[in-house]
């Protein structure tokens, strides 16, 4: 287990107009969990393949414990990849697969068979162990790429989008397994997703990257809660947080069905958020006048996608025995301590 830093380090791929990570600054902390997420392009994957040694830095230091691994070679960093595409040897079982990087190293066959004997028992892949991987589904084969990496005990596992080749039951089951079995093995651990709701369940923190730079790390609850800019209230959610163009007339901001003083720095238009659950019908006709468009029916909750006669969509959360239907129209009100203010060109939180 360790540490690891990434100080100031950008990176450029030959011939691009701008930097793919740019003079990015993260601690990530010994035992830690950290997801990182966003668009795709931000920046997220080329990020963690710097980490394994797999990009040149044109800038800056990567320090894993206390050892600063820039330009070291990928054998020589003590780290464990499990990509994407599970990069399993057809030809082996599982417990050659498992056993491969432990039986290069000519390491003890007794200490090869204990260890992936006790990675088969975490991962339930005991009675797979002599099978081939055309023999497993693709969760276990997922499993199986983890083992591989769980027998080495690096200093840090990260994980590239590993589990975007499984269904979606699958991938709520194993992300699931996942979270778990890094608490009880206390490895740093990167891992990156374009998947917002996987990063919020899976984090301790998590962060959000766009264009090669950092926006902000945080709890997943702090990023929900207090985004730092637009770009992530926008990005985190699901729905994500509604954002829209509101005037400052005579210090004061209409935001739907609250009078808000205008936050300071404020120009004479600023970017109004609220989430889903924050906006909720009234009768009393002050607030945002919308059209319903679609009503998303999730058991318990629903989603109404309404657009405003600006052409702005909206969302709110209703409940299931809400009578919405398409072309209804609706007046929204926003609860008042929820609302975020945005600056316009910036895109910084104001407040």
């Amino acid at each position: 287990m360790a540490k690891v830093v990434f100080d100031n380090v950008s990176i450029v791929y030959p011939g691009a107009d701008r930097p793919s990570v740019d003079r990015l600054n993260l601690d990530i902390a010994d035992g830690e969990f950290l997801v990182l997420v966003g668009p795709s392009g931000c920046g997220k994957s080329t990020t963690l393949r710097s980490l394994a040694g797999l990009e040149p830095t044109a800038a800056g230091r990567i320090i894993i414990g206390d050892h600063d691994v820039t330009g070291m070679q990928p054998r020589d960093r003590d780290i464990a990849m499990v990509f994407q595409n599970y990069a399993l040897y057809p030809h082996y079982s599982v417990r050659k697969n498992m056993a491969f990087a432990l039986d290069l190293k000519r390491r003890p066959k007794d200490e090869v068979a204990e260890r992936v004997q006790k990675a088969a028992e975490m991962l339930d892949l005991t009675e797979f162990l002599d099978r081939k991987p055309k023999e497993l589904s693709g969760g276990q084969r997922q499993r199986v790429a983890m083992g591989r990496a769980i027998v080495r005990d690096p200093q840090v596992f990260l994980m590239d989008e590993p589990l975007s080749n499984l269904d979606a039951k699958l991938r709520v089951a194993t992300r699931t397994q996942i979270a778990t079995l890094q608490r009880e093995l206390g490895t740093t651990t990167i891992y990156v997703t374009h998947d917002q709701v996987e990063a919020m369940t899976m984090g301790d923190r998590v962060a959000v990257l766009d264009k090669g730079r950092l926006q902000q790390v945080d709890t997943p609850k702090k990023l929900y809660n207090d985004p730092a800019n637009a770009f992530v209230a926008g990005f985190i959610g699901s729905p994500a947080m509604n954002l829209f163009p509101v005037p400052v007339r005579d210090g004061r901001v209409d935001v739907p069905g609250v009078q808000a003083t205008a936050p300071s720095g404020a120009g004479a238009e600023v970017t109004v958020g609220v989430r889903p659950e924050h906006l909720s019908p009234t009768s009393d006709g002050a607030g945002l006048d919308a059209v319903v468009e679609l009503v998303e029916e999730l058991g318990a909750d629903s989603y109404v996608h309404t657009r405003t006669a600006e052409g702005t969509p909206i969302v709110f959360r209703g409940v299931t025995d809400d009578p919405w239907s398409k072309g209804d129209r609706v007046t929204l009100a926003a609860r008042e301590d929820s609302v975020r203010f945005f600056d316009r060109e910036s895109g910084a939180r104001l407040r």
